[in-house]
C-alpha cells in the first residue's frame, strides 16, 4: 500500500494524489468520496482509498523506501507480511465485493 505524511496546510485527497505520483509513478483524480478505511494507531492515523483508475504503469520510484511493488490475487493475501493487522479482512471485504 503507497503513502505517506499529509504535509502542513494538505488535504489527504491531495497526499494521496502526490504520494502515488511520487511512489508509483501514476496519476490519478483526487478521490470525491469518504475513505474506503481508517486505521488508527498509537502513533498514526491513515486513511484507505481504493483507487480503480490511474495513467501510467505503477513502478518502484522510490526503491530507497519500498523493497517491490507486486499484483496479488485475492487466494496469496495470506501469505503477505502485512504492515497493519487489519488490512487482512479489509483487503479480503473489498475484494468480495
Amino acid at each position: 500500500m503507497p503513502g505517506g505524511h499529509v504535509e502542513r496546510g494538505e488535504l489527504p485527497r491531495a497526499a494521496l494524489v502526490r504520494e502515488l505520483r511520487e511512489e508509483l509513478g501514476i496519476d490519478i483524480a483526487a478521490p470525491s468520496g469518504p475513505p474506503l478505511r481508517e486505521v488508527r494507531g498509537e502513533t498514526f492515523d491513515m486513511q484507505i482509498w481504493l483507487i480503480e483508475a490511474w495513467t501510467g504503469s505503477p513502478v518502484n520510484v522510490a526503491p530507497d523506501e519500498h523493497d517491490a511493488i507486486a499484483w496479488f490475487t485475492q487466494d496469496a493475501l495470506g501469505e503477505l507480511s502485512l504492515a497493519h493487522d487489519s488490512y487482512l479482512a479489509m483487503f479480503s471485504r473489498v475484494l468480495a465485493e
